[in-house]
């Protein structure tokens, strides 16, 4: 068996090569916090990208749910 690293592109792959965990609970740890990062930013991909590494759930109840208070650069439609 080589032991070069597959170039996984999509879930499908990845579920073929790894296999899946139907019966996964993810635990909430001392260190699973709220962010404040607005859906999208990649501050909160990164929170949710350190979440999955923990075994934790994805979402907190007490992370940023709208984008009050944020300002940001507006482009104009064509």
């Amino acid at each position: 068996m080589s032991n070069a690293k597959k170039n996984i592109t999509n879930v499908f792959e990845a579920i073929l090569e790894y296999g899946h965990d139907e019966d996964f609970v993810p635990y909430e740890s001392i260190d699973f916090s709220a962010t404040d990062a607005p859906a999208g930013s990649d501050e909160k991909i990164e929170a949710l990208r350190r979440r999955v590494l923990k075994g934790q759930p994805l979402w907190h109840e007490e992370d940023r749910e709208d984008y009050s208070g944020l300002s940001g650069a507006v482009r104009p439609r064509d």
